[in-house]
């Protein structure tokens, strides 16, 4: 039986930055549910002051729907989606980024209802809380100031992280640009800036969210790494590949590696669409 592909977004993002992905997995005949988590998708804000002539001001203090949004709230949604997958059979659960501690808490909640779950350069905090993987020297190459260049607001005050991505600051933009799509075009970069959203939950879990060998430990596991990832450099990708095959040594990660940045495999979706369609595909028959 095919399975389905449940597709979890990263930071600032939202389903619709999975479409070119889900369009190449539907040519090779798989089935595929991109997820909003709360907040996230329509259920974003975007207030009129974040629209042109932007008034910043305004922005820096309009209320935000994500605020108070929590990881259990992003987990317990996530969950009532792969209980309807699960009905039509096997679940390969897909994160990106951020996304991988929703999945990485939701696998430690409901192993039985994921099949496989797959990281894509993605959190899956093992030793360490994901706020302090930054201060680790394998992320010491990522500028974690690069989104403060047109933060808006004071995260504290709003209950939320507030990010005006349609900045015309130039530094602002080529800190993006080198953060998440540096080996794509000015145009392809600008697009996809314009799929984020403004507004990002502030909670990233604590130490109950970390993977944990009884539940997550059980289920088949792949992580694809992405080679010039600048936002989450390989070093730290590498890093938490040991330690959820220490945590875990009679279930090791099936690693694969994709070359390109943050963004690029959504971008160009064709070959990640490969990669997961491989991992679909039924154990070839004992000799």
């Amino acid at each position: 039986m095919q399975p389905t592909f449940v597709l979890v977004h990263g930071a600032f993002a939202n389903s619709f930055s999975f479409a070119p992905l889900q369009a190449e997995l539907g040519l090779l005949g798989h089935r595929s549910v991109a997820v909003d988590l709360p907040g996230h998708g329509f259920g974003a804000t975007y207030a009129r002051a974040y629209q042109a002539p932007q008034d910043l001001e305004a922005l820096a203090v309009t209320p935000g729907s994500i605020k108070g949004v929590t990881l259990a709230d992003n987990v317990a949604h996530l969950i009532g989606i792969l209980e309807r997958a699960k009905r039509n059979g096997p679940v390969i659960l897909v994160s990106h980024s951020r996304g991988g501690i929703t999945a990485t808490a939701a696998a430690n909640a409901r192993p039985d209802l994921i099949d496989r779950i797959v990281y894509v350069s993605a959190w899956c905090p093992v030793e360490l809380d994901v706020n302090d993987y930054y201060a680790e020297p394998e992320m010491a190459t990522v500028d974690a100031a690069s989104l403060a260049l047109a933060m808006a607001g004071n995260p504290a005050e709003l209950g939320l992280l507030r990010v005006n991505f349609r900045t015309a600051d130039p530094d602002a933009l080529a800190a993006f640009k080198a953060a998440f799509l540096a080996d794509g075009t000015d145009e392809e970069f600008l697009t996809f800036l314009n799929t984020f959203q403004p507004d990002e939950n502030l909670d990233a879990g604590g130490a109950a969210d970390r993977a944990q060998a009884a539940t997550w430990g059980r289920i088949p596991k792949t992580y694809v790494r992405l080679a010039d990832d600048t936002s989450l450099p390989l070093a730290i990708q590498d890093r938490l590949i040991r330690e959820g095959n220490a945590l875990t040594p009679d279930n090791p990660y099936d690693v694969r590696t994709l070359e390109g940045s943050h963004l690029k495999w959504l971008t160009h979706p064709a070959p990640a669409a490969r990669v997961l369609g491989e991992l679909a595909a039924p154990p070839a028959p004992s000799a």
